[in-house]
């Protein structure tokens, strides 16, 4: 029977899986579902796929039923969130910002910096147009957004991943990869390991699986966008991702914003 998984249509996410989804590495067929990031937090919420990528903000309340993978998220340097507006004096108090979800790890570290704004929530390729136009104030951004927010004229007011690593000396945890706790996990997270070593070794394998669910981003993008998120913490978390995810999570239930996590993390 096929393994169910959920990712995002996003480039690390397409490039990290192809070998799995493809059969190319050892492991279970998988059926695939592309979502949002947001959608697959609420999927994950219904217990409804048997592997998911879910933001950490979302982990405490999965853990009794799912585990946290050691391998194929989102998790480094240099990778957080932006607060983006028009102009740099932009007023955060009491100002509407866009964000891409609710359980996301990007709206939760706009929590832990910073509150005492509204929120509107978004498709995080909305954003960007929500905030050049006018619709809101100003936008919280993932993704691919970090290189292309200039050409949509904005300015960047806080970059999260720099405030969390300044404050805490950690990379940003940003997306997880969870699985059933019924599954086979040490099976499972040598094939998502195998899957991101075989796209490292082979590039051109996952290349046209990875522009097909690009949409219509530029190519140049799409590769800054894998070199980025696609790190040695997507193949290991590690003694360091571990001790990121930690801090991230003691911080969220300590300021009441996630409750406590239902299970345990490793």
């Amino acid at each position: 029977m096929a393994v169910t998984l959920g990712i995002s249509p996003c480039p690390n996410d397409t490039f990290a899986f192809s070998a799995l989804i493809h059969g190319q590495v050892e492991g279970p067929p998988v059926a695939v579902t592309f979502a949002d990031i947001d959608v697959c937090n609420r999927m994950a919420v219904g217990h409804e796929l048997d592997v998911l990528k879910v933001s950490y903000a979302a982990l405490p309340e999965l853990l009794d039923h799912y585990a946290l993978l050691p391998t194929g998220g989102a998790l480094g340097h240099g990778v957080g969130p932006l607060v983006l507006a028009r102009t740099a004096d932009q007023d955060l108090a009491g100002a509407t910002i866009a964000v891409p979800g609710e359980r996301t790890t990007a709206y939760l570290l706009l929590r832990l910096w910073r509150q005492g704004f509204d929120v509107r929530v978004m498709p995080f390729e909305a954003i960007m147009p929500a905030v050049r136009d006018g619709l809101v104030d100003a936008g919280l951004v993932i993704h691919e957004s970090r290189f292309t927010y200039p050409s949509y004229g904005l300015v960047c007011l806080q970059d999260l991943g720099t405030w969390w690593e300044q404050d805490t000396g950690l990379p940003i945890p940003l997306g997880a990869i969870v699985a059933r706790r019924s599954l086979d996990l040490e099976a499972l997270a040598t094939s998502v390991r195998a899957s991101v070593e075989h796209a490292w070794a082979d590039p051109s394998a996952s290349a046209a699986f990875v522009a097909e669910h690009a949409q219509e981003m530029d190519p140049a993008v799409c590769q800054q966008h894998i070199d980025l998120y696609v790190n040695d913490f997507t193949r290991e978390l590690g003694d360091a991702g571990y001790a990121a995810v930690e801090a991230l999570l003691t911080r969220a239930v300590d300021a009441g914003l996630v409750p406590p996590l239902s299970g345990p993390l490793r």
